[in-house]
C-alpha cells in the first residue's frame, strides 16, 4: 500500500481501520494486542517517511508490527495470523519480502539494524535502516552493545523508540513537551550543526564554555543516555500525533548520522478496555470485543499454574527460597509468589543473561534460586548457564515452562532445543515431571539438590493424568507399567503421550517415566534390554542430541546391539506456528498416527 500521497486526515483514518482490522483479527485468533495498537500511528508515520521499497524497516521482537503486514500487502489474508498454515504474528522474509528479519526474540534490532548499515555502506547504497524497538527490550545490554558501536561508527541509522510504559520522561513535564517540539525542529537541528561547525574556529576556552552549556541543557532532557553514547536524541514525541511524527521522522531521516526519536504511546490505543499498561491485554486468546473476556475453560490445571501453587509453598515453608524471571512473572507463574515475597523473588525484565548470572552468587551464600525463564528464552544465557553456574557447580534451579509445541507463536518459541543444549553441560542434571504429583516432587527434589539442575514442562496442562508417584531419586526411573515385547519411554509430557498411544495398540506395552535424561537410569534400561527388544521414545524435544541420542549412547556404551530404537522426537527443522493439534498432526505425532506408526 502506497500511502506517500495521502493527507494527514486520510493518514489518521487509515491508522482507525488498522487499529479496528486488528481488533477484528486478534479476537477471534487471538495475538499481540496492546502494545501493536499502541504502535499503529508510529508505523502509519513510519511507512510515510521511509521506503519500505528499499529501507531495511527492522522490528524488534515484532509482535507490535501488525500495522506494518496490513500496509504491506497483506490486509486480505490478515485474518488467517497465527492459524496453521496462516500468517505469522511476527516478521518473516519467507512471508513478505517486506519484512527485513525474523524477529521474535527481543533486543535485537539495533544490531541489526548496525549491520545492515554496514552493508549499505560497503555496496554504496542510499539507503537508511529504520529500527523500530519498544521500551521493554530496551533493557537488554544487547541494545547498548549495538548503540555503543552505532555511537562511534556514526552509520546513518534511525532507531524508533515506542515507550509505552518507561517513565524517563515523567517528572519533567511542560518543560520537556517544549524542549522535545523545539529539538524535533528542522531549525534546532541545524542551528546544533552550524553552531559546531562555528566552535571548530574558536579559541579552546570558548569551545570549552558552549560545550558546557550543551551539556547543561542535555542534562534537562531524557536523552542524555543517548547522546553520552553518540546518538543523536530527539524527544519525547507524542506517538499518536501523526503530523508531528511525521515532520519528526523527515527531520531524522534527513541528519545523515544515527539518532533515536523518543516517541510515547499508549498501550491498546483505540480499545478502551485494553488501553494502558495492562499486562493481560499483552497477549491474548480469543475474547469478546464488547466486554473484553475470554470464553471460559475447562479442565485440567495448567502446568505453570502448578509450578506457581508449589514455589509459593516452598517460599512458605523455607525463607532460603529465592528466584528469578526475565520479564514474564505471569506467564511463568512467579506473579503470586512475586506479590506475596517482593523482597525474595525479582523480575528483571528482558534480561535472561543477567537473571541467570545474578542466582550464582544467591546459591553460593547458601539460598535456593529458582531461575524461571522459559525453554526459548533460556537460550538467550547459555553461556552464563555454563560458565556462571555449571562451572561452578552451583545449586541453581533452572524451571523451563514452555517445553515443547507451543503453538500460535512458532519457530521463534517452540521451546525443543533445551535437552539438547543442555545435556552436555558438565555439573548439570535434567530431569522432568509428567503430571501434578511429579511436578511437586520434582519441584522438592530441586530445591534439596545442591548442585545445578533443569526440569521442563508443557504450556498448558499436561497430558497425563494424576496419580500417586514415588519421592525422585538422583538418577532413578519409574517403570509405570509391564508389558510384553515393546517398550515405550516417555520423558516429561512425552509420558502422557507414551500412556495415550499405549491404550490404542493391541498388545500390551510396558511404559517407562524415565525421569531423568542425566543422569540416565542406565542399571534399570541395562535390565528392560533383556526383556524388551523394541523400543520407542517419546518427548517434546528436538532428536539431535535429545533422549533418544542418550538413551543410544548407553546402549552403544554397553555394547547392546539387539534393541532397535526408534525417536518420536522432532526431526531436524523449526516448526511452524499454528494450532498446538494441527502442528503435531503434521509431524505425524498425534497417539493414533504414533499407533499406526508403530505397528
Amino acid at each position: 500500500m502506497n500511502i506517500q500521497a495521502y493527507t494527514i486526515e486520510e493518514l489518521n483514518t487509515l491508522a482507525k481501520d488498522i487499529r479496528e482490522k486488528i481488533l477484528e483479527t486478534v479476537s477471534k485468533n487471538g495475538g499481540h494486542l496492546s502494545s501493536t495498537m499502541g504502535a499503529t500511528d508510529l508505523i502509519v508515520a513510519m511507512h510515510k517517511v521511509f521506503d519500505v521499497e528499499k529501507d531495511p524497516f527492522i522490528f524488534d521482537v515484532s509482535h507490535q508490527a501488525y500495522a506494518h503486514k496490513l500496509l504491506t500487502g497483506r490486509w486480505d489474508d490478515f485474518d488467517t495470523l497465527r492459524q496453521f498454515k496462516g500468517m505469522c504474528g511476527y516478521t518473516k522474509p519467507s512471508e513478505s519480502k517486506y519484512d527485513y528479519y525474523v524477529a521474535g526474540h527481543s533486543s535485537t534490532s539495533i544490531s541489526l539494524a548496525v549491520g545492515a548499515a554496514k552493508a549499505i555502506a560497503l555496496k554504496g547504497e542510499d539507503r537508511i535502516p529504520v529500527a523500530f524497538i519498544g521500551d521493554g527490550s530496551m533493557s537488554a545490554g544487547m541494545v547498548y552493545e549495538a548503540m555503543n558501536e552505532l555511537g562511534d561508527r556514526k552509520y546513518p541509522v534511525v532507531i524508533i523508540l515506542n515507550d509505552n510504559e518507561m517513565s524517563i520522561a515523567k517528572p519533567i513535564g511542560a518543560i520537556s513537551k517544549l524542549l522535545s517540539q523545539t529539538m524535533a525542529g528542522s531549525f534546532y537541528q541545524k542551528f546544533k550543526g552550524k553552531v559546531e561547525k562555528v566552535l571548530e574556529h574558536f579559541p579552546e576556552g570558548t569551545t570549552y564554555m558552549a560545550k558546557r552549556f550543551e551539556e547543561s541543557f542535555k542534562l534537562i532532557t531524557p536523552g542524555i543516555l543517548f547522546e553520552e553514547l553518540g546518538i543523536e536524541y530527539i524527544g519525547p514525541v507524542d506517538g499518536h500525533d501523526i503530523e508531528s511524527l511525521i515532520e519528526t521522522m523527515e527531520v531524522a531521516k534527513n541528519m545523515g548520522k544515527p539518532v533515536i526519536i523518543h516517541a510515547q504511546t499508549t498501550k491498546g490505543k483505540g480499545y478502551e478496555l485494553a488501553e494502558g499498561t495492562k499486562e493481560h491485554w499483552h497477549g491474548v486468546s480469543a475474547f469478546d470485543l464488547k466486554t473484553g473476556e475470554a470464553p471460559k475453560k475447562s479442565g485440567a490445571k495448567a502446568a505453570t499454574a502448578i509450578f506457581s501453587e508449589t514455589l509459593v509453598q516452598l517460599a512458605d515453608e523455607d525463607e532460603k527460597v529465592v528466584g528469578v524471571t526475565a520479564a514474564m512473572p505471569s506467564g511463568t507463574g512467579m506473579s503470586a509468589v512475586m506479590e506475596k515475597y517482593p523482597e525474595r523473588f525479582w523480575d528483571v525484565a528482558i534480561a535472561e543473561q543477567h537473571a541467570v548470572t545474578s542466582m550464582g552468587p544467591l546459591a553460593k551464600e547458601g539460598f535456593k534460586p529458582f531461575c524461571t525463564i522459559y525453554s526459548t528464552f533460556l537460550q538467550r544465557g547459555y553461556d552464563q548457564v555454563i560458565h556462571d553456574i555449571a562451572l561452578m557447580d552451583l545449586g541453581v534451579v533452572f524451571a523451563m515452562d514452555r517445553a515443547g509445541i507451543v503453538g500460535e507463536d512458532g519457530e521463534t518459541h517452540q521451546g525443543v532445543f533445551d535437552i539438547s543444549y543442555l545435556r552436555a553441560i558438565p555439573n548439570m542434571t535434567l530431569f522432568a515431571p509428567y503430571n501434578e504429583t511429579t511436578m511437586k516432587l520434582a519441584m522438592s527434589f530441586a530445591k534439596e539438590y545442591e548442585h545445578p539442575c533443569a526440569f521442563r514442562y508443557p504450556r498448558g496442562a499436561f497430558l497425563a493424568k494424576d496419580r500417586k508417584s514415588p519421592v525422585f531419586e538422583l538418577g532413578k526411573s519409574v517403570l509405570l507399567q509391564e508389558g510384553e515385547e515393546i517398550l515405550f519411554i516417555g520423558y516429561g509430557n512425552g509420558v502422557g503421550r507414551a500412556e495415550q498411544t499405549a491404550l490404542l495398540m493391541d498388545e500390551k506395552v510396558a511404559i517407562l517415566d524415565l525421569r531423568f535424561v542425566k543422569p540416565l537410569d542406565e542399571k534399570m534400561l541395562l535390565t528392560l534390554s533383556r526383556t524388551y527388544k523394541k523400543w520407542f521414545v517419546f518427548s517434546d524435544s528436538a532428536k539431535q542430541g535429545g533422549v533418544g541420542s542418550a538413551i543410544l549412547e548407553c546402549l552403544s556404551e554397553h555394547k547392546i546391539q539387539d534393541v532397535s530404537l526408534t525417536s518420536f522426537e522432532y526431526d531436524d527443522a523449526f516448526i511452524t506456528h499454528g494450532n498446538t493439534k494441527l502442528v503435531e498432526e503434521s509431524l505425524g505425532l498425534l497417539p493414533e498416527q504414533l499407533a499406526k506408526r508403530i505397528v
